[in-house]
């Protein structure tokens, strides 16, 4: 198997009933002439049927049938190739979907248990609750459902649930026929203590498979391998690797298993930590770019002023939205006690159990709830989603946090129960005399990346909103800038360390799209100004629910722009029920939720003021959205083209932002089409074409230089070359820029030569440019270098 090279550029496109392979495949012509190397696809195996996502995996050995089968990936593919694209699929080994009705082997394993040769698949816990696995799809108590449970020949059915029956059980009472089977139907509040399955996340609906076992690795993986082997796909994105017993492992049993194709990972990394060294992939799928870019159009003076007049406007508690550090420190207490309680309790079980076998007398009595206490308060202190085999966990569960967590005990002697999980986290307990605590690392691990994920994306994001922009998966609300010099040293870092890593800044999961972050980072430019408004409306409009959700639901009307109101009220519907403060998912509160819903129809979605404060801005949200854009595209890397968004894109969480390929095209992605969109849609398919021209320029074996800028406002124009032959330049804070009298006489210190304008051949600039010439068009500039042509 020959190994190809990186991508220059992908584009992701999202694969849905509604956006077939056939429809892919028509739009190939298009996507190839944008410049691209790749297509991205979002996950083609088999799915629930309906999924608009594809990451709820039934069958890992059939490619979807809704979206065109096997022959429409296998034609999407020649086509690609015919028009010299690649393919990069989306893959998820983590988890599949709890839908036995569609997973044969879950399916199987219901009905015959622990013997079943697919009962190794899946991650269940066959000691607790008496062998039976708890399924909660009731919708109520078992006593007031009974009467929907329905056996119908060998299944038993309530509502759209089908499942199987023990071999020779179907004549029995209905009491009994549950008694004897090897699950149980339970009301799914129970879901949250009692799940003896590993779920993804706190998400009963998808259950934890097991490729840490080579079987069930060459089950799930050998369609994929083939389509590999054959040359239909080309590389692979992993889908959260974290929630795997052993990453290390598993991405190199896929590396050797692929021969090295070009493989991202979505790992999240925490501002300072370095993926892992070990792991033979080409690097991440991006976030980290994402945070330094949106970082460098972020005025860190202003985010701090805005962090005032937003405790001054919401006056939120500090720890419930006041200050980050404790905001995440508090959600990560109630994910633990509440979504997390169940994966909590089978963690302190295994501590429990290591210890009482323990021939080490040092490690036993140890109450469980010591042992459960010690757990909690480490976990709450863990900074990154989790440790691995291949690292040193004491840096990831230090000692400090450890002091801390003893604290909490009244009594000394019971916190040594501290010491001793923190011993068998760092595997200096548990492992002699035939105890394994590799089960412990792992649950320990995946516990960490679940904890991480629901407390800090899914809770505190929706709590800590003085500035959303930086509310991004792997973005630090607590510190959204990145000054250029930072930024630089970032980029560097990847052009030494993983020079085909992936890039993105807009993906299916980004809780608002590049645009509208690029616009929201503006508001650090007049802090004074956005809170004035704030007052205004507030004083003048509709009653506020509440000022924490009163500030986020104006921020994300302002960011959003004109809009339907139906757009506004789903994305802050879900706001309220992630942040929990009021409503949630699993406890809904009817009463505030209508409250918040007229207060967005009567202010946020259409008020003039706030429209009027858009238009006004519109020049910096311009240079924003061009900057980060190309900045994206020029860096270390492989960027990542998320669907529609070459040209101005303004989408907020989902599902807003998975609609079919068809409506995300340019045309539709404002409501009112401007010159903007046109614009980005130029600069994109510029900067992916000297891609594709120049692959040297970029790709592995390139370099990265920062450039020099000199005169008053320098400060305000990043710029670096690649090679020697392409050169990026961007406006940086526009805003305060014009308020401190424009560029003047600031240049910049270009490399030798003559260079050219990719957009407009025509303009060459050479020496020290004057940057109000160079960035007169646009407020960007991409440069090549001019070789001239020798006669012969």
């Amino acid at each position: 198997m020959t190994t190809p090279t990186a991508p220059t550029s992908t584009y992701r496109l999202q694969l849905q009933p509604e956006f077939p392979f056939g429809a892919a495949e028509a739009a190939v012509p298009y996507l190839a002439s944008l410049g691209v190397s790749h297509l991205h696809l979002s996950p083609v195996l088999e799915a629930v049927p309906g999924s608009t996502h594809g990451y709820d995996v039934v069958d890992p050995g059939r490619v979807r049938g809704e979206l065109g089968g096997e022959e429409g990936l296998r034609s999407l593919a020649r086509t690609a190739r015919a028009h010299g694209l690649g393919l990069v699929v989306d893959i998820v080994p983590n988890h599949m979907a709890m839908s036995p009705r569609h997973n044969r082997p879950l399916w199987e394993v219901l009905r015959e248990g622990p013997a079943s040769p697919y009962a190794r698949w899946f991650d269940i816990d066959w000691d607790a609750q008496g062998g039976q696995m708890l399924l909660p799809v009731l919708g109520g108590p078992l006593g007031d459902e009974l009467d929907q449970l329905v056996v119908d020949g060998k299944e038993l059915r309530y509502y759209d649930h089908v499942l199987p029956l023990r071999e020779g059980t179907e004549k029995l009472s209905l009491p009994r026929l549950l008694d004897v089977q090897w699950y149980r139907p339970v009301w799914w509040r129970l879901a949250r203590t009692e799940l003896n399955y590993r779920r993804f996340f706190s998400i009963s609906e998808l259950i934890g498979v097991r490729v840490e076992d080579p079987e069930v690795f060459d089950a799930t993986h050998a369609k994929i391998l083939q389509l590999l082997g054959e040359g239909v796909v080309d590389g692979l994105r992993i889908d959260h690797p974290d929630g795997l017993a052993d990453p290390d492992a598993y991405l190199r049993r896929l590396h050797e298993a692929t021969g090295g194709r070009w493989t991202v990972v979505e790992k999240i990394l925490a501002e300072g930590e370095p993926l892992p060294a070990a792991w033979p992939v080409a690097g991440t799928t991006g976030y980290d770019a994402l945070r330094h870019v949106d970082g460098l159009f972020t005025d860190p003076a202003g985010a701090g002023e805005l962090l005032g007049q937003y405790r001054r406007f919401a006056a939120p508690q500090a720890d419930r939205g006041g200050h980050w550090e404790a905001t995440v420190r508090r959600a990560a207490y109630r994910v633990l006690t509440h979504e997390l309680a169940t994966e909590v309790d089978r963690l302190t079980r295994v501590a429990h159990r290591l210890c009482v076998q323990s021939p080490d007398p040092a490690l036993r009595d140890h109450a469980p709830w010591a042992l459960r206490t010690s757990l909690i308060e480490l976990l709450v202190r863990l900074e990154v989603y989790r440790p691995y085999a291949s690292g040193d966990a004491s840096l990831v569960v230090t000692e400090e946090a450890a002091a801390e967590a003893r604290a909490v005990f009244t009594v000394p002697e019971e916190s040594r129960a501290v010491g001793t999980v923190r011993n068998l986290v760092l595997g200096r307990a548990g492992d002699g005399h035939g105890l394994d605590g590799a089960e412990f690392r792992a649950r320990f691990a995946q516990t960490a990346s679940a904890l991480r994920a629901k407390s800090v994306e899914d809770t505190a994001f929706y709590r800590y909103v003085p500035l959303l922009s930086p509310n991004e998966v792997g973005g630090n609300p607590g510190s959204p800038a990145v000054a250029p010099e930072g930024f630089h040293a970032y980029c560097a870092r990847v052009q030494r360390d993983w020079p085909a890593t992936g890039t993105v800044l807009s993906t299916h999961d980004t809780k608002r799209s590049a645009d509208v972050r690029a616009a929201l980072a503006v508001l650090t430019e007049c802090p004074e100004r956005w809170a004035g408004l704030l007052a205004e409306v507030t004083r003048d409009g509709p009653g506020m629910p509440d000022p924490q959700l009163a500030w986020a639901a104006w921020q994300t009307a302002f960011g959003l722009g004109p809009a339907a109101e139906e757009r506004l009220q789903g994305a802050l519907l879900k706001h309220v029920r992630e942040a929990g403060l009021h409503t949630s998912w699993t406890e809904q509160n009817p009463a505030y939720e209508r409250e918040v819903a007229g207060f967005v129809a009567r202010g946020p979605s259409g008020d003039a003021r706030v429209s009027a404060l858009r238009s006004d801005l519109e020049p910096h949200v311009r240079a924003n959205v061009l900057g980060a854009a190309l900045v994206h595209l020029t860096m270390p890397g492989v960027p990542d083209v998320y669907q529609g968004t070459e040209g101005e894109y303004r989408a907020l969480v989902d599902p807003d932002n998975r609609e079919p390929f068809a409506q995300a095209l340019p045309e539709r992605t404002s409501e009112q089409p401007s010159g903007l969109s046109s614009e980005k849609a130029a600069l994109t398919a510029a900067a992916l074409r000297l891609r594709g021209r120049r692959p040297g320029v970029f790709g592995e074996t390139a370099m990265y230089e920062p450039l020099t800028v000199e005169g008053p406002a320098a400060a305000h124009c990043v710029a670096f070359a690649r090679s020697g032959e392409a050169v990026t330049a961007v406006t940086r804070l526009s805003l305060r820029l014009a308020d401190a009298g424009g560029w003047r006489d600031t240049r910049l210190a270009l490399p030798p030569g003559r260079w050219a304008d990719v957009l407009d051949p025509e303009r060459e600039f050479t020496g020290h440019a004057r940057v109000e010439e160079l960035f007169g068009r646009l407020p960007v500039a991409l440069l090549e270098r001019v070789h001239d042509k020798h006669p012969g």
